[in-house]
């Protein structure tokens, strides 16, 4: 296949994955939802420095990514398109360099290749049109990454004060993984290559490090003067420190837990990280800088994350950059074009009978709930998704060669993640939206939000909620499975939540425990 090809692939893939999907769905809670109602509060309230969620002052994540939500919805508007640009431009930038760096350090084809992967891979595909943190954050990473592996190579001044800005927007994007990250890669790398003296010099620059100040200080100090020591229990002890020695917010697993993340978030291209495990000897034998250096960054992030207490899907992300390099090169190497579709044929056929095990096993699910949910999902599992997966199967099965096959796993990768994406939606974030909508329509001015955390409902009905225990008379957002404790009207219903009015007093026996359940 011709380079001029792979661009327009690329191309397609950036344009459809990133940026015509943003619409498909309502926000997700609780991240989404979360991240878009404190920007909404912030042109609220005019305060640009602060953060709050539902009026309570929120201390999980630095001031960037609320700055650029902010821009975005002041030009385009409340909506899904304008809370996740910054996350899709995001991806597009991350995409691109990927592409530039592998070129200058490989040839173009490799650099097409490894950002194609990029673009198409499962995760990626969440997190660059989600309205979170992670798709700025894994490009200020990058980047950083990138310009410190150049400067070690060509000893360029310009590459290590690069490093230190793109560290500083990684900083104030999301905190002290980003500079862990680099910090931790180039120190280790030191050590195998005997040029300890150099870290230190290069970590100690004083130009580098006032580049990193002149970008994150200021927001940092601000926020201190504004919340003083509220900000540092909040941001550096509780959302930073705390996630790592403790189970943070019951986001708890074994230190096996991203094995099975890793292999099932690289989809399509597991076979490829696979490839690159079992000739990983071969590969650092190259004598190839980058390969040390990049495996070193995935290691080191694969371990730390899997040592901490507490662990969410996309921490690990944060090493994933070198593999769609390291993927590219393997790519290259590969033989069996069934090998490669391999994963993506397994994973659909979990797909097509997925709904028969839901339905089968609906009676032995314990939570109301989980089976309220699972019922309103069984009407989409119809004929066209069973054709499509079908029709998806049947491409992935017959015989081409290599490349014109990874444009199909590509592009089949990108409509399996939005269509099964758009059928949760009727779950997870449509009912909120609609439910938001009927209060807005009806000019409801005060809800009582019950057993529920979903704020993207602050943001489409535009309001502040109240989280307490019902009282006569409160009109109430609450999942379909707590109606039995009141006795109320019904004044909205769609899919498991409920907007209902409390005629008399309700059953509720249990004190109310409102823990924050943010996931971020």
């Amino acid at each position: 296949m011709s380079e001029k090809s792979l661009k327009i692939f690329l191309f397609l893939t950036i344009l459809i994955n990133f940026y015509l999907t943003l619409f498909l769905t309502p926000l997700f809670n609780l991240d989404e939802g979360a991240f878009s109602e404190a920007t909404r509060e912030m042109l609220l309230t005019h305060d640009f420095i602060t953060t709050y969620l539902n009026g309570a002052l929120r201390f999980d994540k630095p001031i960037l990514i609320y700055w650029l939500q902010a821009i975005s919805i002041s030009i385009f508007g409340i909506n899904e398109f304008a809370f996740r640009l910054p996350s899709a431009i995001a991806g597009t930038f991350w995409a691109i360099g990927i592409y530039f760096f592998a070129k200058k350090l490989y040839d173009e084809k490799t650099g097409l290749f490894a950002a194609f992967f990029m673009v198409t891979t499962l995760q990626i595909g969440l997190i660059t049109k989600a309205a979170i943190a992670d798709s700025l954050l894994n490009m200020f990473i990058a980047f950083s990454m990138f310009s410190l592996f150049l400067y070690i190579k060509e000893k360029n001044k310009k590459f290590l004060y690069l490093a230190f800005g793109f560290i500083g927007f990684g900083f104030l994007t999301k905190g002290p993984v980003a500079i862990l990250i680099p910090l931790a890669t180039y120190f280790i790398y030191s050590l195998i290559k005997k040029s300890f003296k150099e870290f230190l010099k290069d970590v100690f620059n004083i130009k580098g490090i006032l580049i990193f100040l002149i970008i994150a200080l200021p927001w940092y100090i601000a926020e201190f003067l504004a919340q003083g020591d509220k900000f540092i229990k909040g941001f550096f002890l509780k959302h930073n420190l705390a996630r790592f020695e403790t189970s943070f917010e019951k986001h708890k697993g074994s230190i096996i837990y991203y094995i099975p993340v890793i292999l099932i978030g690289l989809l399509p291209w597991t076979t490829l990280f696979i490839k690159y495990l079992t000739k990983l000897k071969e590969f650092l034998s190259k004598q190839d800088d980058f390969i040390l250096f990049g495996t070193i960054w995935f290691f080191f992030v694969f371990i730390f994350f899997s040592l901490s207490g507490t662990k969410l899907p996309h921490y690990v992300i944060y090493g994933y950059t070198p593999l769609f390099i390291f993927m590219a090169l393997s790519f290259k190497k590969l033989k069996s074009e069934f090998l490669l579709s391999l994963p993506l044929i397994l994973f659909v056929l979990l797909l097509i009978i997925l709904p028969f095990i839901l339905q089968k096993n609906l009676g032995n699910i314990t939570s109301d709930f989980t089976k309220a949910s699972i019922i309103t999902l069984l009407p989409f599992f119809n004929k066209f998704y069973f054709i499509s997966l079908f029709i998806i199967l049947m491409l992935l099965i017959v015989r081409f060669n290599k490349e014109i096959k990874a444009i199909i796993l590509g592009f089949s990768m990108i409509f399996i993640l939005n269509y099964i994406g758009w059928i949760y939606a009727h779950v997870r974030a449509i009912p909120v939206k609609n439910t938001a909508l009927y209060v807005k329509k009806h000019n409801i001015k005060k809800i009582v939000m019950y057993k529920l955390n979903t704020p993207s409902f602050n943001v489409y009905a535009k309001m502040y909620v109240k989280k307490r225990n019902p009282k006569i008379g409160d009109i109430v957002l609450t999942k379909i499975t707590e109606l039995k404790k009141f006795h109320y009207d019904l004044l909205f219903k769609d899919g498991v939540v409920a907007l209902i009015k409390i005629k008399q007093k309700n059953n509720i026996k249990e004190p109310l425990n409102y823990k924050k359940e943010r996931r971020e």
